[in-house]
């Protein structure tokens, strides 16, 4: 999920709406990385993984279970209901196996023969112990043993559709319902349909507005499209947006060219592709709901579900309608990071 980096424990609304979301990290606002994985097993050996550290551009043997920790800690608060922490350590594990499987069967020059990188603008986030710890401070030893007894619980499960670990897209809030795949990426994936999540219309700073000057948006949208012609007055410059039933804007008109609401979301650093614009005191108005792409699963919505008494289970069934839950036989604890039991995947 990767618009922004973690800013603050003040407290967990404001750290959750925060985090750099899947996620996703799903890179947040960009197109799934939709590798065909059919033709591998469903039961892993994996025992760890290889992560490019984009601090040093090393390469790190990281066991399973101390990545995911790492991955949720990164992701979402440790304040979080248990339930909600198990839902996203396997939506977390699912995205690394899929991932994973993809770059050793077309390996990426960039990773240096790594699975992925801790990078949160290309893949999900992934904090160290000593980040974690730099992280949450005080509070650092009841938050790891919260989110290590979260990922403990959920094990080697991985979420499935159609014999592969599915694109496990998630993101901080949505603007009241999910979005598609196809609406957002141009990819048709049939779990990643729009749901509802209406507990997100109550986040915090669920609607946030923001002015942008005139000379900004002309600058950021030509670095896009070079060819735009913009009219002198700037009332003039934004149409009439095509939204989905979600509400992401799908299309906008400005000057003389079509954008979607991603390429305005990235270009402008909104919080969401869920806006509208009005031009007022010389300036553009954005007046925005949720925060991050709105596909997949809510982190605040799974909260709020867990919160109800809601199982793992019918988190995640409820935001990856028709998926399963499979066994990935990893070897997920013992003495996993070690060259004698983690000999790479054939």
């Amino acid at each position: 999920m990767s618009e922004s980096r973690i800013r603050s424990f003040a407290a967990a609304a404001a750290v959750m709406l925060a985090m750099p979301a899947v996620s996703a990290k799903l890179p947040e606002a960009k197109k799934p990385l939709n590798h065909t994985v059919t033709d591998e097993p469903a039961a892993q050996q994996t025992a760890y993984y290889k992560v490019l550290r984009t601090e040093t551009g090393t390469v790190e043997q990281i066991s399973v279970r101390d990545y995911l920790i790492g991955a949720v800690g990164a992701e979402v608060p440790a304040s979080y209901e248990p339930e909600a922490l198990k839902a996203q350590a396997i939506a977390a594990h699912t995205y690394a196996e899929r991932i994973r499987i993809g770059n050793r069967k077309n390996p990426d020059a960039a990773l240096k023969g790594a699975d992925f990188s801790d990078d949160s603008r290309s893949y999900q986030a992934f904090y160290s112990e000593d980040q974690l710890r730099d992280f949450y401070g005080s509070r650092f030893a009841e938050s790891y043993e919260k989110i290590a007894a979260a990922v403990d619980a959920a094990g080697d499960q991985l979420l499935y559709y159609a014999d592969e670990p599915i694109v496990a897209a998630f993101h901080a809030v949505s603007a009241g319902q999910t979005e598609s795949a196809e609406a957002v990426w141009g990819t048709n994936l049939p779990y990643l349909v729009s749901v509802s999540s209406g507990d997100d219309r109550n986040a915090p700073q669920y609607e946030t507005v923001q002015g942008i000057q005139p000379e900004t948006v002309r600058q950021a949208l030509r670095t896009l499209k070079p060819e735009t012609v913009f009219p002198d007055d700037p009332s003039e410059w934004f149409g009439e947006p095509s939204c989905s039933e979600a509400g992401t804007v799908l299309q906008i008109s400005c000057g003389s060219e079509q954008f979607t609401g991603q390429q305005i979301k990235d270009s402008l650093s909104l919080r969401s592709a869920c806006f509208s614009v009005k031009y007022d005191d010389m300036q553009f108005v954005f007046n925005v709901c949720g925060y991050g792409h709105a596909v997949g699963m809510s982190q605040y919505g799974a909260n709020e579900m867990a919160k109800r008494g809601c199982s793992c289970e019918e988190i995640l069934m409820h935001y990856y309608p028709g998926t399963k839950l499979v066994q990935s036989g990893s070897r997920f604890r013992g003495d996993e990071s070690s060259d004698k039991d983690a000999a790479p995947d054939p």
